[in-house]
């Protein structure tokens, strides 16, 4: 069994416009955004990184926003929900708060006895805020949000998949203990996480596959402390059979990836070396950062690239 990973690192989704996809995570969520830089593999594409003050693992997301990108179609073998964790008590501030901004299909429920408010941001993707007691976990206290409201990092993601049993194995495998079962779901969580311990499997067995498109999780990133760790994991994985990519330096962290069972690709990223690497805290997210190999391309980026104000 891995041992050696401590929760989510991040999630990734794709945005059809990055000006609205900052103003939503920032503006309206209350995160940081702790970096902008581009997509590694499309450097005409940014990639955007919301959190906390410094961009905790275990408290990001980020996106890659295609400007006019198609929506993407809900389905199997994808992340159908990504929730944040708030303090308990907070859903009673940030109801009439999202209600106010006129965001769609708002819903509070309980699920596996939390109180959850999901909601959709901009491209449609099914976001959810859930109360969670005693997370002290920092919060960014640079936004409108009252402080003892604001998201302290995520919580869960929920996966939906045609059948459970091979990802529930993953799961057990990558140090996940079943904790629950609740209609179609079953609940995974890590004994003792980084505050982002837990992930869902969603039984959908009569729906279609998922479409990528904007509003879809591109990936779910599960945090390990260093490298070291990391290339443990990977040997795990590589000798349960699966197909696993070679090491990537991704600037703020190392990554592995991998396919799962249900369709879903996950990575493992490092928490080191963080996103303060390479800007103080004071400006995070301020400039336009980019790796080594696409340096030689800024001024011709930062003509092409939508600016993005706030």
């Amino acid at each position: 069994m891995i041992t050696q990973i401590k929760g989510l690192h991040h999630v990734t989704s794709l945005a059809s416009d990055p000006q609205q996809n900052n103003d939503f995570f920032t503006q309206i969520l209350g995160l940081r955004r702790v970096k902008k830089t581009v997509n590694f593999d499309r450097p005409d594409v940014y990639h955007l990184y919301y959190g906390d003050e410094i961009g905790t693992p275990g408290g990001v997301m980020t996106y890659f926003p295609f400007p006019d990108k198609a929506r993407g179609r809900a389905g199997t073998g994808e992340v159908g929900i990504t929730a944040f964790a708030v303090a308990e008590g907070a859903l009673d501030y940030w109801q009439p708060r999202l209600e106010g901004l006129g965001l769609d299909n708002i819903v509070r429920e309980q699920h596996f006895g939390e109180s959850r408010l999901r909601f959709q941001g901009p491209d449609g993707e099914t976001l959810a805020l859930v109360e969670v007691p005693d997370d002290a976990r920092a919060t960014w206290s640079g936004s409108d949000v009252r402080d003892d409201a604001a998201i302290r990092g995520l919580h869960s993601v929920v996966l939906n998949l045609s059948a459970l049993e091979a990802t529930a194995d993953l799961m057990g495998m990558m140090g996940y203990e079943l904790a629950g079962r609740e209609g179609d779901h079953l609940r995974f969580a890590l004994p003792d996480s980084n505050g982002a311990g837990i992930v869902d499997l969603h039984h959908m067995p009569d729906s279609n596959p998922s479409r990528e498109g904007a509003g879809s999780v591109h990936h779910v990133a599960f945090a390990v402390v260093d490298r070291t760790e990391q290339l443990s994991v990977r040997g795990d994985l590589v000798e349960a059979g699966y197909e696993v990519t070679e090491v990537r330096d991704r600037n703020y962290f190392w990554a592995i990836y991998f396919r799962t069972p249900g369709g879903v690709l996950f990575e493992v990223a490092t928490d080191e070396p963080g996103f303060t690497s390479d800007e103080d805290v004071a400006h995070l997210g301020e400039a336009l950062k980019l790796p080594a190999q696409h340096a030689h391309l800024r001024e011709k980026l930062e003509k092409s690239l939508l600016p993005i104000t706030g």
